[in-house]
């Protein structure tokens, strides 16, 4: 047996074969600096104190001049440089790094194995894979419906290429065990790329997308970087998504991609029969899509007739779309996306199959007037059967007659035309009368459900007391009501979320609703959800008269304005140090922090609570 002292351990160690491992501890033990499970030959403390290092991990040297890092060493560390809250991962197969490991100063992290397991990749020592079988994706056992997982090298799936599957839990492409260390690239003619980790975390010069871990070529001093996957991409492209094949084009300068919109560099793809150019990720970009600020499918498309549409504005980021290049549409409802808005976050969208049925054909209105026995010489319903209620309801427009009454729909005070039952207390708004029985709706997820999976009908209800799932606010009016989880939305949020702009009286423009708002807006005028949602119109007991919403520019309530709940005069902060006054509310002694009327022949004073 061989002994030996150790970095990280006070005894000598011996090396075990598999028979004196199992002996000692039954074979199943971890490594005291990878924290993996040991297998022979392996290193075992001689005084038996429970300390076991793979044979690799136990001659792992101190500093590694790494060929894929060569501008600082990387130097081993028996515990993960940053603070205890704190996780740290490795830069290569992107697990966490929990004792001994490979560090360097400009924040790469290596595990022992997978440090070394790169070196060897680098120093062209592939002894590891002479007696390793390659797999072919198509006939693998291990295929799980296409998902093998992904290259630790370039970090593309296992799928597309034949590749090697290593005990140790890495698995490569062929081809990227065989990269080429050195490239000289038509996008960076003045120097070759070299293979190196992405210490910088550069964005790829082709694609834009940074990589976040695995090999790129690199030229460090004009901080570049390429995929490995844009550094030779593939002459032709075929998808079922388009009907022709798309071929490599190389550009010397930029280009528009005419699938998305947006800038490309180097790579493009060309389809000759269609005249456009794409990026390389937008060949396989989904055609049809349905999204949850649309209640139908969209379809992507490279160019659509300005005349076509009334609006070209986006409806996620409200920008113009420039419709001679690629977006996602709906022709019926004038709706259209960009591309990169649309496709934003996953969770917000899901990809529909064209054998799928129109969706269109499950969001015919439903009626929920049921009858209408009389109408006006204008065709207007004037009386009319509605399923949320038991009798006959009449159109009115009198509103003095029937006094303060609230819709029992939306239960906003009436206005305008309505309908009324003569035989109970019943109104309703004639718009809220007129709704459907069936809404389909998309800005919902059911339950703790997290992603998107198409648009869900919600049926009109009014047969019990709920709590609006946007609002939060207990109702008895009418809901609609998810037919999926159960959830209610009362009718204002239901009508707000379906609205691509709203109108309100105290502003010259509609106000449209930013997902990522940037202050971007030329007035500065801005509304949260609860205010949008605020009556123009309500009653209360401390006034005879309607009260209206004003949006008044003197903003001086002191000396305007006062609120009649409260008080009709001004009040001041005070502190009592003698002559403690009681309070009008609670009458004690008013010996802390108060609020006093301003005006002299007035004595109302409070405790602050109190007030």
């Amino acid at each position: 047996m061989e002994e030996l002292k150790n970095y990280g351990h006070q005894h000598p160690l011996l090396m075990l074969n598999e028979e004196q491992l199992i002996d000692n501890g039954n074979g199943v033990v971890d490594c005291s600096r990878c924290a993996e499970k040991v297998s022979a030959p392996c290193f075992s403390c001689v005084e038996c104190c429970g300390f076991y290092l793979h044979k690799t991990c136990a001659e792992a040297p101190l500093e590694l001049n790494h060929p894929f890092h060569r501008h600082h060493p990387l130097v081993l560390l028996q515990n993960p440089p940053c603070t205890s809250d704190q996780r740290c991962f490795c830069d290569f197969c992107d697990e966490t790094c929990e004792k001994f490991l490979y560090h360097c100063s400009c924040g790469l992290d290596f595990h022992i194995k997978c440090a070394l397991f790169t070196f060897n990749i680098g120093e062209r020592n592939l002894k590891e894979l002479e007696h390793v079988a390659l797999e072919d994706p198509s006939f693998s056992s291990k295929n799980d419906g296409g998902n093998l997982g992904n290259c630790f090298v370039c970090w593309e799936p296992l799928a597309i290429y034949t590749y090697f599957s290593l005990d140790c839990g890495f698995n490569l492409h062929k081809k990227c065990a065989e990269l080429s260390l050195k490239l000289n690239h038509l996008c960076h003619r003045k120097h070759p790329l070299v293979l190196q980790f992405n210490s910088e975390r550069l964005s790829c010069k082709t694609c834009q997308v940074t990589p976040e871990r695995g090999l790129v070529y690199g030229c460090s001093p004009c901080k570049l970087a390429i995929h490995i996957d844009c550094a030779s991409p593939v002459p032709v492209i075929e998808d079922k998504s388009h009907q022709h094949p798309f071929t490599l084009f190389w550009r010397r300068i930029p280009f528009i991609c005419d699938a998305c919109g947006t800038e490309g560099h180097h790579v493009a793809y060309t389809c000759g029969t269609c005249s456009i150019m794409v990026h390389k990720k937008c060949i396989s970009l989904p055609r049809i899509i349905q999204h949850t600020l649309h209640v139908h499918r969209v379809f992507h498309t490279y160019f659509i007739p300005k005349e076509y549409f009334e609006s070209l504005n986006c409806m996620m980021c409200h920008e113009v779309v420039d419709t001679e290049l690629g977006s996602y549409f709906c022709a019926d409802c004038d709706v259209i996306f960009h591309v990169n808005c649309a496709l934003k976050e996953k969770e917000w969208y899901c990809i529909v199959s064209q054998e799928n049925g129109d969706d269109k054909s499950r969001d015919k209105p439903v009626n929920s007037i049921t009858m209408v026995p009389e109408r006006n010489d204008a065709g207007e319903a004037t009386v009319i059967e509605h399923c949320n209620h038991e009798h006959y309801l009449m159109l009115s427009d009198n509103i003095r007659e029937h006094g303060d009454k609230c819709c029992d729909g939306c239960l906003l005070l009436i206005s305008a035309k309505f309908y009324h039952c003569s035989r109970c207390d019943f109104f309703l708004h004639k718009s809220c009368a007129e709704l459907p029985k069936m809404k389909l709706f998309s800005k919902h997820f059911c339950g703790e459900m997290q992603f998107f999976s198409g648009s869900k009908p919600f049926i009109l209800s009014s047969d019990s007391m709920f709590k609006c799932v946007e609002c939060g606010v207990l109702s008895n009016g009418f809901s609609y009501k998810c037919n999926e989880c159960g959830n209610h939305m009362c009718l204002r949020c239901f009508a707000l979320c379906l609205q691509d702009a709203v109108k309100i009286p105290g502003h010259k423009h509609p106000l449209l609703f930013y997902y990522d708002y940037e202050e971007q807006l030329d007035c500065n005028f801005h509304l949260c959800g609860w205010c949008v949602l605020l009556p123009t119109t309500v009653k209360h007991k401390c006034d005879h008269h309607i009260l209206t919403l004003t949006y008044d520019k003197i903003n001086d309530y002191a000396k305007y304005h006062y609120c009649d709940i409260y008080h009709p005069h001004p009040v001041t902060f005070i502190k009592k140090i003698h002559y403690y006054l009681k309070c009008d509310k609670c009458g004690k002694p008013c010996d802390d922090i108060s609020v006093e009327c301003v005006e002299s022949e007035c004595k109302y004073i409070a405790h602050w609570e109190c007030y």
